[in-house]
């Protein structure tokens, strides 16, 4: 659960740190004290987007940072992707720049907003006050089903688009026969050419250093036959000279040492000058004279350079220009094989077919289940006799699937289920959506609930009823709501006052936990208004009670 929250230099607030403890807790406030601006700012914390516009007027950052106890679910999770801090606990912080970038950090280590929001899933789930606006939406009513059926979109979208795909390859295959024959035959004619040169990689390098040796090799041999005589065989050879010096200087190097690192020199001298005219005169022997092979080279070099001019290529592109050539025309063998195209949009259309029945078999399992238990619900809501009608009918194919969903509602006994956009009044939405919020929260196991103004148009004996629901739900739950109605600040077990209030020339967000006696104050202020009376305080003693 939610054990601490802390903010700095976020909108309006300059620095808040706030503990919060297991059950229900509220928090009221006048109209605009930055209620709301609390559940953002948490949400941010969560992995929610971010822009510069959250960073308080003045400040070069936003920081935020939420304390969590953690269950075996999500200690498992940081300890895999060696995220982990103290045991039992995960600290989440994201900070915000005036210039719009976002730092995300999980106890302490660099983390991804991405990661953020993973985490922030087994933690809490928040209902905003806006999301009965989207039961109005077919979109939201189908995203809500899908939700509760835990059906993944993705594989039903990819199954759609490879469909749509094969269904225009197929078309543009058809219409333009014609134009792609053409194409094909020029292809072919290319790679025709090319494979019967059949250029290979390295070749063009490979046959220039090989034709300039042999265009050289009477050069290369006379060269070096000459220069292994004048090292050994020729009068006053090298290597005869240096033996002569070598002699010369040894009997010297025998009277005085410090002539023998000289003669040393002179001995490795002698040495390397036989070992060099050893290997000229080997190479002089192995060089061929061949006429046969100059020409044969020769005559492919010329080949390649008249193919590199043909194509507007250099030579030694040929063989990558053969390649892609021959891919090209694969594929374009591919696009006119009109069957092989007719197969693909069959069995595409086949596989997503039996993708969206599954999904309309999962979404009409659950819809069945929502309607009976939300309608309960809102019977308990205000709404006796009021029931929640959920038609899926078949549509064209889509990306989400074969289903038009409408949410429908009676609102009372023996009323004709209509479109819940074209009855629903807004406290009757309200009603709606938070029956739908309770319900889900029944099957996710995360440890903290948070409703933000979910209870917004009803009042009365009805908003006792949701204090009731929502202390409940404390029982097992860590629930927070932002509230403007008395009757649900009354269930709390711990209450929270947002005001605001004048500092310098801005206006700043303060927070403070309220005992009993302040609790009277507050909840006789939402009763009452500006003027608070005796009457209201003991009205709102009396809701306490």
């Amino acid at each position: 659960m939610l054990t601490e929250l802390r903010l700095r230099d976020f909108v309006i607030v300059e620095s808040i740190d706030l503990e919060f403890g297991p059950g229900f807790t509220v928090l009221s406030g006048e109209t605009g004290a930055g209620k709301s601006i609390l559940i953002d700012a948490l949400g941010l914390t969560l992995g929610s987007r971010a822009d510069s516009g959250v960073v308080r007027e003045g400040c070069s950052r936003a920081d935020l940072c939420a304390t969590f106890t953690t269950d075996e679910r999500a200690e498992a999770w940081v300890s895999e992707r060696d995220l982990t801090g103290d045991a039992g606990r995960v600290l989440m912080r994201r900070i915000i720049e005036s210039d719009g970038r976002s730092r995300a950090q999980i106890n302490g280590h660099p983390a991804t907003v991405a990661q953020l929001r993973e985490l922030g899933d087994m933690l809490v789930e928040i209902h905003g006050q806006h999301a009965s606006q989207s039961l109005l939406r077919p979109d939201g009513q189908r995203a809500l089903l899908d939700r509760f059926a835990g059906t993944d979109p993705v594989p039903l979208a990819a199954a759609y688009s490879a469909w749509r795909a094969a269904q225009r390859e197929l078309e543009d295959a058809r219409q333009g026969e014609r134009t792609l024959g053409l194409e094909r035959d020029r292809l072919q004619w290319q790679v025709d050419e090319l494979s019967q040169l059949n250029p290979i990689a390295q070749e063009w390098d490979q046959l220039n250093a090989e034709q300039k040796r042999l265009a050289h090799a009477a050069t290369l041999i006379e060269g070096s036959r000459g220069l292994a005589d004048a090292l050994s065989d020729a009068d006053e050879a090298v290597v005869g000279r240096l033996q002569s010096f070598q002699q010369r200087l040894r009997p010297l190097a025998a009277v005085d040492e410090r002539l023998q690192p000289a003669y040393d020199l002179l001995e490795s001298a002698t040495i390397q000058a036989a070992e060099a005219a050893s290997l000229l005169s080997d190479y002089a022997e192995r060089v061929d004279l061949d006429p046969q092979r100059l020409a044969e080279v020769e005559a492919r070099i010329g080949a390649l350079y008249a193919a590199g001019r043909k194509f507007r290529l250099q030579p030694e592109q040929l063989h990558v220009e053969l390649t892609e050539v021959q891919q090209r025309l694969e594929t374009l063998e591919r696009s006119q094989d009109l069957p092989g195209l007719e197969r693909r949009v069959t069995e595409s259309l086949q596989t997503f077919e039996a993708l969206a029945q599954e999904v309309s078999a999962a979404r009409t399992q659950v819809a069945r289940r929502l309607e009976r238990d939300v309608s309960e619900r809102i019977g308990r809501l205000g709404m006796q006799g009021g029931r929640l009608q959920i038609a899926l009918e078949r549509s064209d194919a889509a990306a989400h699937g074969i289903d038009r969903i409408e949410f429908r509602i009676a609102g009372h006994a023996g009323a004709t289920a209509r479109a819940l956009g074209k009855v629903a009044s807004g406290g009757e939405l309200s009603r709606i959506s938070l029956a739908i919020s309770e319900w889900a929260s029944q099957a996710n196991p995360v440890a903290t609930l948070i409703f933000d103004e979910a209870d917004a148009g009803v009042g009365g004996a009805v908003a006792e009823v949701i204090g009731e629901l929502m202390r409940k739900l404390g029982e097992t739950r860590q629930v927070l709501c932002v509230t403007h109605l008395p009757q649900v600040a009354a269930k709390a077990n711990q209450h929270l006052s947002v005001s605001k209030r004048r500092q310098d020339d801005s206006t700043v967000s303060q927070i403070e936990q309220l005992d009993r006696s302040q609790r009277i104050e507050e909840i006789a202020r939402m009763l009452g208004g500006v003027e608070i009376t005796a009457t209201t305080r003991k009205h709102a003693r009396e809701l306490l009670r």
